[in-house]
């Protein structure tokens, strides 16, 4: 069996003119959760698509989980879980049932899919509104069961196409946690898409940016500030004034010197010791309450690399 859960080689879709997928080469490991990040429209759904062999290749060639997915899609299909743009739920039926039908479907003996319902509704904290009506439910609680029919029949990999989009702050970090916890117990790999990058950096061990069908960036959340971020320094503390500014600009290795309120930051060409630098702050009358050395936020390198020139 292939070490990797997901393989891409030069994967290409086009639509038209419009080129959605552009040599997509992708390594994804099992047991991972794995981020896939980009604007609307830079081909983020439509990968998903291919590797579930919903839409053929223009060319190049995918493998998940070690079948290709232009000849052996039905089999791909069968171990993986997806909740993509829509969550699949019939809004008539309670949630048992809902569960109750997709297990069925998939062919579960009786005592397993039983067991399975309740398992995966007590992890979820639905259990004790089981047979409560779907179509009544807020938008938070029918992600959380779009998520358990995603992985009903533990499928060994499970495709999230952003799941918390649309819900409020407290459902969304609800549903983060719980996810967090059911893939740490089933031990599972994910392929998750999200444009919350806070999210990103909480759940994945490992993150891709697409930008326009091509992938510009792969590593994990440390990987990514390291290759992208401006080295800086924060300084915190009161005194900071324009010339304070314009010194410190005129230094070595400064490249940008803001403030911020009580917040003083220089960014530098490469990292460098603080000291010289809050040295001459100190004579300069500054007064300092922290100092610390910092990288970009993943917020920050998303968007440099959304802005990069192709």
């Amino acid at each position: 069996m292939t070490e990797n859960a997901i393989n891409t080689e030069n994967l290409c879709r086009n639509f038209g003119k419009v080129q959605a997928v552009d040599n997509l080469c992708l390594q994804v490991p099992r047991g991972v959760v794995f981020g896939f990040l980009g604007a609307n429209g830079s081909g983020k759904t439509t990968t998903i698509r291919l590797l579930l062999g919903l839409l053929e290749p223009t060319s190049g060639c995918a493998e998940v989980l070690g079948y290709d997915t232009k000849n052996q899609a039905n089999s791909i299909r069968r171990r993986t879980g997806a909740l993509l743009e829509h969550p699949g739920l019939y809004e008539r039926l309670s949630a048992a049932d809902n569960l109750e039908f997709y297990g069925r479907a998939w062919r579960l003996p009786t005592a397993k899919r039983r067991s399975r319902i309740k398992e995966l509704l007590n992890n979820l904290g639905l259990w004790e509104r089981r047979n409560e009506s779907v179509g009544n439910w807020s938008r938070g609680m029918k992600q959380r069961l779009a998520v358990a029919r995603a992985m009903l029949h533990n499928p060994p990999l499970i495709f999230l196409d952003e799941p918390t989009a649309g819900l409020d702050p407290v459902a969304a970090a609800a549903l983060r946690e719980q996810l967090q916890t059911m893939v740490e117990r089933e031990g599972v790999t994910v392929f998750l898409t999200t444009h919350n990058l806070g999210e990103a950096e909480k759940l994945c061990q490992l993150l891709a940016v697409i930008r326009q069908g091509k992938l510009i960036a792969v590593g994990n959340p440390q990987e990514l500030r390291a290759k992208a971020s401006v080295p800086r320094i924060e300084v915190v503390g009161s005194g900071f004034t324009h010339e304070v500014q314009s010194f410190l600009q005129t230094q070595p290795g400064v490249t940008e010197v803001n403030i911020a309120g009580e917040v003083l930051t220089i960014n530098l060409e490469k990292p460098i010791s603080a000291a010289p630098l809050v040295n001459l702050l100190v004579q300069a009358g500054v007064k300092i309450e922290e100092v610390r050395k910092d990288s970009a936020s993943l917020e920050e390198v998303f968007l440099n690399l959304m802005g990069a020139d192709n």
